[in-house]
């Protein structure tokens, strides 16, 4: 079967990117069975030819309306599909969409009629957000780092910012990759609107945000950045809990050494 990709090198760079994720997260053990989900837009890697291919799915509902995503493409992990099959094959286990006029439903264009994830309104409810403000951000990732998980299962570190400082001063790169830090979404139910909502407000302030007891939720400009930022935040809770395995309080790097930081690479302070 001929691929939407074929001929398309933009566009199937672009997918190959969330294959390659998708292998770094279940090699990471943060993507057990079907866990996780990945949405991209790629509005802009879209021809006329695209924009003209049928619908091979029913009309799906969103839930919500979503106004800046009228006309938009969507690449989008399958539902109960796993991670590590995504990264073999890519096209069979996600689907492309279109988001039709209404600006309240969508269809699937291609390859094959997986329907997307049942996290997508949550995904889609953000991409609408960034679109609204005229991010540049276009790929969202949400996936279940070991380490972060565990650090939200004690309510100190769901206190504002504290696990953003502790996990910054672990190791200079932190900051440097992940310079807003880490917002916190106190547990609800997985796929609701409240929790779609509670996760824009907190990516007023930053790009990363922590589902307490669930995973976190990133988003950049495209997917290999997002998962950078989940990267480092976590492996600084590995050199954390590393150092309490090792019997004492890591020391981490002081406030001043943070700011000094901050000035020199010119990072939010």
């Amino acid at each position: 079967m001929n691929s939407i990709l074929n001929n398309r090198p933009a566009l199937a760079r672009e997918v190959n990117k969330v294959a390659e994720v998708a292998g770094y997260l279940w090699e990471k053990g943060w993507a057990e069975r079907n866990g996780g989900n990945i949405t991209v837009n790629i509005t802009e890697y879209v021809d006329d030819e695209i924009r003209a291919l049928p619908a091979i799915s029913e009309v799906y509902q969103i839930g919500a309306t979503l106004p800046y995503l009228k006309g938009c493409y969507f690449y989008c992990k399958g539902t109960n599909m796993r991670m590590r099959d995504l990264a073999r094959w890519p096209m069979e286990n996600g689907s492309i969409i279109r988001i039709l006029d209404d600006c309240a439903s969508y269809v699937i264009i291609a390859d094959n009629p997986v329907k997307p994830t049942s996290e997508l309104p949550s995904h889609l409810s953000v991409h609408n957000d960034l679109l609204s403000k005229g991010s540049p951000y276009r790929a969202s990732v949400h996936t279940h780092p070991i380490e972060l998980v565990a650090m939200s299962h004690n309510p100190k570190y769901l206190e504002k910012d504290v696990a953003t400082k502790l996990l910054w001063s672990m190791i200079p790169e932190t900051k440097a990759f992940c310079p807003r830090g880490l917002g916190i979404v106190p547990y609800t139910l997985p796929g609701s609107v409240e929790l779609a909502d509670a996760t824009i407000r907190e990516l007023e302030d930053y790009d990363v945000v922590m589902w307490e007891k669930h995973g976190v939720f990133a988003v950049d400009v495209d997917v290999m950045q997002a998962f950078d930022q989940i990267d480092v935040l976590n492996k600084s809770a590995l050199i954390y809990i590393a150092a309490k395995n090792m019997g004492f309080e890591p020391e981490g790097m002081s406030d001043e050494q943070m700011k000094e930081m901050s000035v020199v690479f010119n990072l939010p302070k």
